[in-house]
């Protein structure tokens, strides 16, 4: 009898455990996506940003050819 009741007292142990990491994990989880889910990463950049890309008038066989030169 002492047996059994040192295994169960011993998965009661890692079974409290098991709960209580994954509890904290889960809430730890939840607290990073409310601070990153009002983030907006697509904002218009502010201060002296510059456009790097200007698209060039190019007529399309010739973006065509480079495709396939390229591979680009």
């Amino acid at each position: 009898m002492t047996r059994w009741y040192q295994y169960f007292k011993e998965f009661l142990k890692v079974f409290l455990i098991f709960v209580l990491c994954t509890f904290f994990f889960y809430y730890g989880l939840r607290l990073m996506h409310e601070e990153y889910e009002n983030f907006h990463r697509y904002d218009q950049p502010g201060g002296n940003a510059v456009e790097v890309f200007q698209p060039e008038d190019t007529h399309w066989l010739d973006r065509l050819s480079i495709f396939f030169r390229l591979g680009e």
